[in-house]
């Protein structure tokens, strides 16, 4: 079975599904995860969203518990011209933003008129990303929370290049999503404050 990631809401129902596949599944915490050790072997490391570490009871309804969003986060999505940005409460969207600005795609052509094309392409790249920055800082400002980021990974690093978007805390999962647009932003919210789950067959 390959890595998973499970809705909060979810988690109960997958822990009961695991033992019933693999038998009698003993609990403990390790490394700031719940980890599930069953009768055949098998095993699976459950993480937190957000990265954060968890250090209590080995109980599902505690680490269930645990899992609740952040009081206050937000989203990074930056891919190409497009950018999707939420100032999110709990898992409620509090602010947030979707643009998009033109940037060409690639051409064939050769020698000056490629070079030409090339440094548009680079201006046009340049301006939506500052326009991205502009929206962040003003949607993402003061905001306490983790900063959850996706897209291309270029283009992440170009907004929070920004001077006022300096003192974010950007935290995984990293989302590599397509063009955003709301229906992708929706997704992105539900992907971040999932549980990623490391499962260990024992039959390999």
């Amino acid at each position: 079975m390959p890595n998973v990631a499970v809705p909060v809401a979810r988690i109960q129902r997958w822990v009961d599904n695991f033992a019933a596949r693999h038998g009698e599944t003993r609990l403990a915490v390790d490394s700031g995860a719940l980890t599930g050790a069953a009768a055949d072997g098998s095993s699976f490391i459950a993480a937190l969203p957000f990265e954060k570490t968890y250090a209590g009871p080995a109980e599902v309804e505690a680490f269930i518990a645990a899992s609740a969003a952040p009081a206050e986060w937000g989203l990074l999505l930056v891919r190409k011209g497009g950018f999707a940005i939420a100032r999110m409460s709990g898992g409620e969207i509090a602010d947030h933003k979707i643009g998009r600005r033109h940037v060409q795609g690639k051409t064939k052509a050769g020698g000056w008129s490629q070079q030409r094309f090339a440094r548009r392409r680079a201006n046009q790249a340049s301006a939506a990303y500052e326009a991205a920055a502009e929206h962040a800082a003003r949607i993402l400002d003061g905001l306490s929370g983790p900063l959850v980021t996706g897209g291309d990974h270029g283009g992440v690093d170009d907004v929070l290049g920004d001077r006022r978007l300096q003192t974010l805390t950007v935290t995984g999962p990293w989302l590599p999503v397509q063009d955003p647009n709301r229906a992708v932003l929706d997704q992105a919210i539900e992907d971040a404050q999932k549980v990623r789950i490391e499962v260990l067959n024992a039959d390999g």
